[in-house]
């Protein structure tokens, strides 16, 4: 008898695999250096973020975002000082939609539901690291100034968000098909 609470091999594929997809999918970017606010990306990670949360659940799809968005900032020199904080905060957008769609039996309604839910979790958290860590006490920013700084992201991150809550439950979808057509199962 096999305990089902035992990571698989094809579990531990699909994670490394999503994390690599997000590495590749933060690196697609575009930076728009603002005097304000500093460097500001529309990138195509948080759609990994979301989907390894759709198909892997909130442990490893947690688990995958987290660790692929670190490894990118690992990558850049801009970022490499906050990749342990990219890791907790994609870690928790992965988290989040998991742990909001729950069974791997869903809707794109309810996968639509789930991404925009971890949107907003790592909105309010990558907001917060603006202004407290980056702004507050890398920077040594006033509040005010601080704030105006975070003003600066809101296009950017809601961009970001809103590009993951649509095409994340499409891509999840067209997969689910996929290895279901193909008799195939990420279990």
């Amino acid at each position: 008898m096999t305990n089902n609470r035992n990571l698989s091999t094809r579990k531990l594929v699909w994670t490394a695999l999503m994390a690599a997809l997000t590495v590749v999918g933060s690196a697609i970017r575009i930076t728009l250096p603002l005097s304000v606010a500093g460097t500001t990306s529309f990138h195509l990670g948080n759609i990994m973020c979301a989907l390894s949360g759709i198909l892997l659940g909130p442990w490893l799809g947690g688990l995958a975002a987290g660790l692929g968005s670190a490894i990118y900032d690992m990558t850049n020199p801009l970022y490499i000082d906050e990749c342990w904080i990219t890791f907790l905060m994609k870690g928790a957008y992965g988290l989040a939609v998991g742990l909001v769609l729950g069974k791997k039996d869903y809707s794109q309604l309810k996968a639509t539901l789930a991404t925009t839910v971890g949107a907003v979790v790592y909105a309010a958290l990558y907001l917060a690291k603006s202004y407290f860590y980056s702004g507050l006490l890398k920077k040594g920013l006033t509040p005010d100034a601080a704030l105006l700084s975070v003003i600066g992201k809101l296009p950017a991150t809601t961009f970001n968000a809103v590009v993951a809550i649509i095409f994340a439950p499409l891509l999840a979808l067209a997969l689910k098909k996929a290895l279901s057509k193909n008799h195939l199962t990420l279990e």
